[in-house]
């Protein structure tokens, strides 16, 4: 029987498009807010030397509830990043079962967290914003409409699985009973509730087919809930913490513009010539992807950003001649671990506020290490001998025209580099001058503006940055739960413990960094242990830039690696490609940047040949 032949589901139907539509239309005047908010800024700053005190702090205000109302689209849609590796594997007969556990997960998650956005928001109306002078409960109040929103989402998806929806829902409700009855006893198993919450029972529900965003939020808040005596409130606050960072604005802006590069015809010009120089080299267009990724890494310092501002511009052309979307993403989650030592990246900032370390020194001793893992992987793609097609070599005229052509789409980068480094605009309002110059170019040189597309590219930005920002979001209160335990100082003396000296610190250090990069966010864990272990480095030895080098690369292979790596879903979320398809291909580009920093590591002057 079809759904539209069960006469109950109906009403069930219309709500959701009725919702949807709603969801839709608003988060798109966000982005569109967004934008020209902060596009005014640069213009009032720059031009008329009237800067708009309050544009970051609406824009900030705004952010967070593009963010919680992009995370409902998402979810409407079935676009947040889960692993499917066991689920696509069930039969016909399971996966609707599979399916619906996903779901039900997603509810109890939404309905647990409910009750403290509300306190939160409570919480936040007693502060008055310093720019406009508001409550700031016009701000936090985004999480719980967005949580309710999502909720409501959720139970509308849940209750058109039929009854396969119902048994999930029943069995979430069992399973945190039982959890909930066990309570009394988390509290005496110490820091074995660590191995329970945050690898027991995120492994259970990542591997069910959960969204990732939602099997942390669950695996934090059980923890906090049952085994910390937090209160909850205190989790949405790590959670706002980490979705309200501006930098962070960069994200959905620089998905916009990429998409505007797409429709506008700039990326198709700047693909071809692209590929008249190295469309007669095997795997050519992987090279690009990786130096392209080296120099636009400093733009706006967030990794997610970056590849935002690469995949869509270079994904279709590479998928249309022949280049496996697995490997496309994987060798994308490579290139975002890499690039984290390039200036002028967060993280290299975030080491220097903590530690102490010269910003500077920082950020010359960046620029060799990228390089260095550039070229190895360029190697594994030389290696390897595949990609995309190769075509004949294009002769030279040719090759000029089509640069002539994209000569304004080239100067692109340039432009946003520029306007960084000149003080212009901040990392975060860059993307709105690459978007007004590649409007003006699309509409004045390429002729191609397809007005029809402008709202579902301006959904499609809040969708995908939603997606985003609720896995940061809910990896941020994972952090915060790991700092309650006490694990960041019970780490700090064992490391300091070890036999052995310089080598064996590097060694334990970079198998540490691993592990944290995949349950952390870069910049929560060099703010969590940075302080503690930067002084050891200096104590057996190790130069702090060098360290500094080693500890970032170590972690980027952490957090894009698969199953746990946040940035690996990230990649997936922005390439469009199913996690699932790049686990098999992203092996041999993590063995490369292990490699990498193993070099870096017992190499030192890579990383302060420059200082």
């Amino acid at each position: 029987m079809s759904v539209s032949a069960v006469p109950w589901r109906d009403p069930l139907g219309a709500v959701d498009d009725v919702l949807g539509r709603g969801l839709e239309l608003a988060s798109a005047g966000l982005v569109l807010a967004e934008i020209l908010l902060l596009l005014a800024g640069v213009i009032a700053r720059y031009v008329f030397n009237r800067p708009l005190v309050w544009s970051d702090e609406l824009a900030s205000m705004l952010f967070l509830w593009l963010g919680m109302l992009g995370a409902a689209i998402a979810l409407r849609r079935a676009e947040h990043m889960r692993m499917t590796a066991l689920v696509s594997r069930a039969g016909p007969r399971w996966r609707p079962l599979l399916d619906a556990v996903a779901l039900a997960a997603s509810v109890l998650f939404l309905a647990l967290l409910l009750g403290p956005a509300f306190d939160y928001a409570n919480e936040q109306a007693a502060i008055t914003t310093p720019a406009m002078q508001i409550s700031d409960a016009w701000r936090a109040g985004a999480l719980p409409a967005g949580t309710l929103v999502m909720l409501l989402v959720a139970l509308l998806r849940l209750l058109r699985c039929g009854r396969a929806g119902v048994a999930a829902l029943l069995g979430a409700v069992v399973v945190a009973g039982a959890f909930a009855l066990a309570g009394p006893v988390f509290p005496g198993l110490g820091n074995l509730n660590l191995l329970i919450f945050f690898v027991g029972v995120v492994a259970a529900l990542v591997f069910a087919g959960v969204p990732i965003a939602f099997a942390f939020g669950l695996a934090a808040f059980s923890y906090l809930a049952l085994a910390a005596d937090t209160p909850l409130a205190i989790l949405v606050g790590r959670m706002d913490e980490g979705m309200s960072s501006l930098i962070l604005l960069a994200v959905p802006l620089f998905v916009f513009l990429g998409l505007l590069i797409e429709m506008t015809g700039m990326a198709r010009a700047m693909v071809t010539f692209l590929a008249g120089l190295l469309g007669h080299v095997r795997g050519g267009m992987h090279y690009v992807l990786v130096a392209g990724m080296y120099l636009v890494s400093g733009i706006s310092g967030s990794k997610a950003a970056d590849m935002a501002a690469i995949a869509p511009v270079l994904f279709p052309e590479m998928r249309a001649r022949g280049a496996d979307a697995g490997d496309l993403v994987a060798l994308l989650a490579a290139t975002g671990a890499q690039t984290e030592t390039v200036p002028p990246s967060l993280v290299l900032i975030t080491i220097g506020s903590v530690t102490g370390v010269s910003i500077a020194a920082l950020f010359n001793g960046g620029l060799l290490p990228g390089l260095v893992v550039a070229i190895l992987l360029c190697g594994v793609v030389w290696y390897r001998r595949r990609g995309d097609t190769p075509l004949p070599r294009t002769p030279r005229a040719q090759v000029l025209r089509s640069f002539v052509v994209a000569l304004p789409a080239l100067v692109l980068p340039f432009l946003i580099r520029f306007t960084v480094m000149d003080g212009i605009a901040t990392a975060t309002e860059v993307s709105t001058v690459g978007i007004a110059y590649a409007t003006l170019a699309g509409l004045l040189l390429y002729r191609r503006f397809d007005w029809q597309r402008l709202v579902p590219m301006l959904v499609e930005t809040a969708s995908l940055s939603g997606a985003i920002l609720m896995i940061i979001g809910t990896a941020t209160g994972m952090a915060w739960g790991l700092t309650q335990s006490g694990f960041s100082q019970s780490l700090a003396l064992a490391m300091r413990g070890l036999p052995g000296g310089h080598d064996t610190f590097l060694a334990a250090s970079i198998v540490i960094f691993i592990v944290l990069g995949s349950v952390l966010e870069g910049i929560p864990a060099m703010v969590l242990f940075g302080p503690l272990l930067f002084p050891i480095a200096r104590e057996v030895g190790i130069n702090e830039v060098h360290y500094a080098m080693v500890v970032i690369l170590s972690m980027g292979i952490g957090l894009f690696a698969p199953p746990f790596g946040v940035g690996y879903y990230t990649a997936c979320a922005i390439g469009r490609v199913d996690p699932d398809r790049g686990m098999r291909a992203i092996a041999p580009y993590l063995i490369t940047l292990l490699v990498g920093t193993l070099v870096i590591a017992f190499m030192p002057w890579i990383s302060t040949g420059l200082l």
